[in-house]
């Protein structure tokens, strides 16, 4: 790419949005060029905004530290400085649907990390391994709003990106019934133990709306583009449990499935290591080499030593074994923060980009 494209994040000085700052330091498509927040934040560089609330142990990039944070709201203002934003403001989901939809009227496409669109009949949501096709509901979602090249794409929920990836690479032998319980870090709460101590020795076994979103989310990626709208697939059947463990970063499942054809377990890791999607075929930047690797060892994954795997955009696998109930059980992880929120965004911000959907302004 000869010139970089100009990008602005929404929702800048939270977690997600720190997240995206950090990893889109000298990325080599884009380049952040507007951080925008709420109005408290806004006039403020971003190094006085986010004084006191940085939460990555990598520092802050240098070249972000003096932009003046933009008002969030301010749409016409914010989008005139770039070729297309990021978006993971914290707001009410009619709020974000609404202001989405505005930023995309203008002609900027947005790339969120939100839920609020995740539903949207003409919206795609994608992990570009494994849905990319449903990038074709953009020419139709343009449609509704009426532009040319502004529109919303999401990506899905950070808890099924530790099972999800690993069923679509076995989708061959049919996954019919699906058990997963997710443990998940406290980032993604957008907490760190110093925000939230009670977590420390603690298990809190409920996260609001976590377990519709992880047994139905799956069957929207699974879903074909029919009469300009995505619907979903009718199998498999998916039931979860979500439990908030003392993790900072890291979501691990525990999966249990059974299959129309039951496969060997020879033949569940060779399709699992040999998987490869669009990102690997045309190397895109943050596309992970090997997107799911599977460990032998009998305590792996783990999170604190797995989740970065592949600079975190790849997932990790184990303890595969047959089940009594069952065809097979095996444990799942992947970084929620990574992978599972701005790092997924960006990987598919850059498919949209090499497929010709986001253009220099």
């Amino acid at each position: 790419m000869d010139k970089k494209l100009k990008v602005g994040i929404l929702g800048a000085t939270g977690m997600v949005g720190q997240r995206f700052i950090s990893l889109l330091e000298n990325h080599p498509w884009f380049e952040v060029v507007c951080v925008a927040a709420s109005p408290r934040s806004a006039g403020k560089t971003y190094k006085e905004a986010v004084e006191g609330r940085w939460k990555l142990e990598k520092p802050m990039p240098a070249a972000v530290e003096d932009l003046v944070v933009m008002n969030v709201n301010e749409i016409e203002k914010v989008a005139a400085q770039v070729d297309f934003v990021f978006s993971a403001v914290d707001m009410t989901k009619e709020e974000i649907r609404a202001i989405e939809e505005a930023y995309a009227k203008t002609e900027t496409p947005v790339v969120s990390n939100n839920s609020a669109h995740r539903w949207t009949p003409d919206v795609p949501m994608v992990v570009p391994e494994i849905n990319p096709e449903h990038f074709e509901v953009i020419q139709y979602q343009r449609q509704r709003l009426g532009t040319k090249r502004g529109f919303v794409a999401v990506k899905p929920n950070c808890s099924i990106q530790s099972y999800a990836p690993a069923l679509h690479a076995l989708k061959e032998f049919g996954p019919k019934v699906v058990v997963a319980t997710t443990y998940q870090a406290i980032s993604g709460a957008g907490k760190t133990f110093k925000d939230w101590p009670e977590i420390l020795d603690n298990i809190v076994p409920y996260i609001g709306g976590e377990e519709e979103k992880s047994e139905q989310e799956p069957l929207r990626l699974w879903g074909k583009v029919e009469d300009g709208v995505i619907k979903k697939a009718e199998s498999p059947v998916i039931t979860t449990q979500c439990l908030r463990v003392p993790v900072q970063d890291g979501h691990t499942a525990a999966v249990f499935v059974s299959f129309e054809k039951k496969p060997t377990k020879e033949e569940i890791i060779d399709r699992w290591v040999n998987f490869k999607g669009l990102p690997q075929e045309l190397e895109l930047p943050s596309a992970p080499k090997q997107f799911i690797r599977y460990l032998e060892e009998d305590n792996r994954p783990q999170a604190r030593l797995d989740r970065d795997y592949e600079n975190g955009m790849g997932v990790t696998m184990g303890r595969l074994r047959e089940d009594t109930v069952y065809d097979y059980k095996f444990v799942g992880l992947s970084h929620n923060t990574v992978r599972g929120a701005a790092g997924g965004a960006i990987l598919c911000a850059e498919l949209l980009t090499a497929q010709g959907y986001i253009q220099a302004k």
